[in-house]
């Protein structure tokens, strides 16, 4: 009986302790506090009326959120994260009987450039590239769905890519 107890208490004791343990996944240099994330430039030739805008602010809304680095004005920030839309593909993905397509995906492609503005080093110039799909039954909302979903994850992509990536 007594083994058993001790036991028990011992588990209980490795759950308790389990559950203090917090990782943040954040590895963010101590002298950057801040970043700059100007307005993405669209290239992409895709003429989406407020893409680049959309992107931006979702980034930015990202980064205040996870709250790793405090989004600043250009001339005061500690780094910059600066931004090309490069390609917009928007392509079928499910084609019905009688080749009839369903489903669309839509897959945006940025280059990013992430530079320590304090020791004036790029940290990193990458293509972040992700996807979104929508039905072709909910026209020009469903499209948009789909631009989000791809905005989403990118700007999820790229902020674990600049706030862990040292």
């Amino acid at each position: 009986m007594i083994k058993a107890t001790c036991r028990l208490l011992l588990f209980v004791l490795i759950l308790i302790f389990a559950g203090c343990y917090t990782f943040t996944g954040s590895s963010v240099p101590p002298h950057l506090k801040t970043i700059a994330i100007p307005l993405f430039d669209d290239q992409s030739g895709s003429g989406e009326p407020g893409l680049r805008e959309n992107l931006t602010n979702k980034l930015i809304d990202r980064f205040r959120r996870d709250n790793s680095l405090g989004v600043a004005d250009r001339s005061n920030a500690d780094s910059i994260l600066e931004g090309v839309i490069v390609s917009m593909p928007d392509e079928p993905l499910v084609v019905a009987q009688g080749e009839t397509v369903t489903k669309r995906r839509i897959t945006l492609t940025v280059k990013v450039t992430y530079q320590d503005m304090k020791l004036k080093k790029r940290v990193y110039e990458k293509q972040f590239s992700n996807w979104g799909d929508y039905e072709i039954s909910g026209g020009a909302l469903q499209r948009q769905t789909g631009i989000d979903a791809a905005i989403e994850k990118l700007t999820e992509d790229i902020l674990i890519e600049t706030v862990s990536g040292w």
